[in-house]
């Protein structure tokens, strides 16, 4: 599912297409294993749905263990499934969203300055960090939160940013 390069302009090409890294999806696979464990603990452990009391307590167990998969793990999926981060040969593509979508594009010619950091050792360990792009419009400083290959992003976007063509060629 990447960038449809129909919404790319003349000459436009993509570089870097990514998307937060998949450490975000290792708690809701928890909560999710942990959620159907326990649901199947209680199903065993109450009466049988035979009896009214037990198709009551069937349901309940049900309908709690669909809502905390619902919410826990369905919706972070949903969020890192439709968080989109595109860098082109000209800008800086950020999409985000899944029904209330938000798109954000900076120039390349309008970032001032792109750094990266660490924010645990966790983060240092798998490549992922914080990307901070300072841009010259009104709204500043931009944080993408768990990017992959952060130091090899920011060296990109640094490459494309100082116009060196032969450093966007080895990338």
């Amino acid at each position: 599912m990447g960038y449809p390069t129909r919404l790319l302009s003349e000459g436009e090409r993509i570089d870097l297409e990514l998307r937060p890294h998949w450490k975000a999806l290792v708690f809701p696979v928890i909560v999710l294993l942990v959620s159907c464990g326990v649901a199947g603990f209680l199903l065993t452990v109450s009466p049988s749905p035979s009896k009214t009391s037990g198709e009551v307590s069937w349901i309940a167990i049900g309908v709690v263990a669909l809502g905390v998969i619902a919410y826990f793990t369905v919706r972070p999926w949903l969020h890192w499934l439709f968080s989109n981060y595109v860098v082109t040969n000209r800008r800086l593509i950020i999409r985000l969203g899944f029904i209330h979508r938000v798109g954000r594009d900076l120039p390349l010619e309008k970032i001032n300055d792109v750094s990266f950091r660490h924010d645990s050792l966790l983060d240092r360990m798998l490549g992922c960090g914080t990307l901070v792009v300072e841009s010259a419009g009104e709204h500043g400083q931009v944080l993408l939160n768990d990017i992959p290959r952060v130091e090899e992003t920011q060296r990109e976007i640094s490459t494309l940013i100082s116009g060196d063509p032969a450093g966007a060629a080895r990338g």
